[in-house]
C-alpha cells in the first residue's frame, strides 16, 4: 500500500486515472488520491450566482459559513437566504454550500454517470460550494467517502493521510469554541492546489482542510453512510413493529433459584432466546428492511402526491401515442434486489414485488416513454401508476421532458 501513488494524472483512464476496479481495489475505503484532470477542459454546470439562486429557494438546504481570520472565529447561518445578502459579503473568507444540487439542476445530476462504477444507492447527493478568496470551512473529517471536483477557479487542499502512510491515526478532537465540528489539531501531510477538473478522492475520517486561494467553486459528490445506530434504530424498530405480542419471555426450565432476587446467568440464556425469536432470519425479509432504509435514508425532502392523475388506462394511451412521457421526481431514489422470488423494487422507502427484468428497468428509469412503458409487464406498468400516483413521477409533455 505505501508504494501507491497518492497523486495521478488521469489521461485518457478518466475520471479515476485507472480501471475502476483497480481503484475499488487500492482506494475506495482506503486511500486518498489525488487525480490531476479528472475531468480534462471541464466547464462548470453552473455559475456561483446560480448557487446564490439556489441558496435562496426555500426548500433548498443551504449554509453560509463566514470566517473571522483575525480571531479564528466562525460564523455558521442557514438558509434560504435574501438575495441582498450577498452584495455585501465582501470578497475574502466566505463559503456558501448547497446540498443536493443535483435534484436541483440537470446538469450538474449530468455528472453522476460519470460515478456509475458505484451502486448508485450508495451515492447521496452533490452538494457545491462556491467560496470567496480565503473561504474555507475549516480542518475537518467526513464520516463517508466523498469526490471534490475543481469546477471554478482554485482551492488549496490540505489533507492529513497519516493513517494510509501507516502512522496510525491522527488525532480526532473537535474544538470545543465554535459550532462547526472543527479539529482541534491538524497536521498535513499533502498539501495541493486543484485546478478546474482535478479530482480529490477521501475515504471516511481523513482530516482534510480546503482553502480558496481565489473565488471558486467545488462539487462533493459524497455518498451515504449510515451510522450503525441509525441502521439498528431503524431495524430494531422494523423488528418491533412487526413482532409477534404472544411472543414473550418464557422460562419453562427454571428450577430453583439460588436466590430469589439475582437476574443469574441461566435467565440472560432464556433473554437471547427470546429475542432471537424476532430476528429477521430470513435473508428475503433483512434484504426489504434494507432497500426500504436505503432509499429512504437522508431524503432532504419527502416526496408527497401532488394532484390526482388522469386514470390508469388514459395514462397508457397517452404514453403510447407518445403524447406524454414520465419524469421521475428528482427526490425520488430507486433501487432494487433480487429477492426468493423475482425481485423487489425499492422507492423512497417503499417497496414493491415485481420481476427482475421490471425492477431492474424501473430502478433505472428517470424516465419512461412510449417504449420503454410497452417493454414492462402488466405488474411493472401498475408499480409506474402507483409510484405516479405517489407524486414519484409527474406526466410531461415530450417536448418539456
Amino acid at each position: 500500500m505505501k508504494a501507491l501513488p497518492f497523486e495521478i494524472d488521469a489521461g485518457r483512464h478518466g475520471p479515476l486515472g485507472m480501471p475502476p476496479a483497480r481503484f475499488l481495489r487500492d482506494y475506495w475505503h482506503k486511500r486518498p488520491l489525488l487525480i490531476r484532470n479528472a475531468f480534462p477542459g471541464f466547464e462548470s454546470p453552473l455559475q456561483p450566482e446560480d448557487l446564490a439562486g439556489l441558496a435562496c429557494e426555500e426548500l433548498a438546504l443551504s449554509r453560509l459559513i463566514r470566517h473571522d481570520r483575525a480571531n479564528d472565529g466562525w460564523q455558521v447561518e442557514t438558509g434560504p437566504f435574501d438575495e441582498a445578502i450577498f452584495p455585501g459579503l465582501g470578497d475574502r473568507d466566505w463559503t456558501l454550500l448547497v446540498q443536493d444540487v443535483d435534484k436541483w439542476d440537470a446538469d450538474v445530476a449530468a455528472l453522476l454517470p460519470h460515478f456509475s462504477f458505484l451502486p448508485r444507492w450508495r451515492i447521496d447527493d452533490i452538494m457545491v460550494s462556491f467560496a470567496a478568496t480565503g473561504g474555507s470551512v475549516g480542518a475537518h473529517v467526513d464520516h463517508y467517502d466523498v469526490f471534490l471536483l475543481q469546477g471554478l477557479g482554485h482551492r488549496r487542499w490540505m489533507i492529513d493521510a497519516s493513517h494510509a502512510l501507516g502512522r496510525g491515526l491522527p488525532p480526532q478532537d473537535f474544538r470545543d469554541d465554535v459550532e462547526l465540528k472543527l479539529l482541534r489539531e491538524f497536521t498535513p501531510t499533502h498539501d495541493w492546489v486543484l485546478g478546474p477538473g482535478d479530482m480529490l478522492y477521501l475515504p471516511p475520517m481523513v482530516p482534510h482542510h480546503g482553502v480558496a486561494e481565489d473565488a471558486c467553486l467545488t462539487l462533493s459528490v459524497g455518498m451515504r453512510a449510515p451510522s450503525a445506530a441509525e441502521l439498528m434504530g431503524d431495524y430494531i424498530d422494523t423488528l418491533a413493529a412487526e413482532a409477534d405480542d404472544a411472543v414473550r419471555y418464557h422460562d419453562e426450565t427454571l428450577t430453583l433459584p439460588k436466590d430469589p432476587n439475582e437476574i443469574d446467568a441461566a435467565t440472560m440464556v432464556r433473554v437471547v432466546e427470546a429475542l432471537n425469536t424476532i430476528r429477521m432470519r430470513d435473508p428475503d425479509q433483512l434484504g426489504d428492511w434494507f432497500g426500504r432504509f436505503m432509499t429512504g435514508y437522508r431524503n432532504a425532502h419527502q416526496v408527497v402526491a401532488g394532484a390526482p392523475p388522469p386514470p390508469s388506462d388514459e395514462v397508457d394511451a397517452l404514453l403510447a401515442d407518445g403524447r406524454a412521457v414520465l419524469l421521475r421526481n428528482p427526490f425520488s431514489r430507486a433501487a432494487w434486489r433480487r429477492a426468493a422470488r423475482g425481485a423487489r423494487l425499492f422507492v423512497s422507502g417503499g417497496e414493491f414485488a415485481l420481476s427482475i427484468r421490471d425492477a431492474q428497468r424501473l430502478a433505472a428509469a428517470a424516465r419512461i416513454d412510449a417504449a420503454d412503458h410497452a417493454a414492462l409487464s402488466p405488474a411493472g406498468r401498475a408499480a409506474v401508476y402507483a409510484l405516479l400516483e405517489q407524486g414519484h413521477y409527474t406526466l410531461a409533455r415530450p417536448e418539456d421532458a
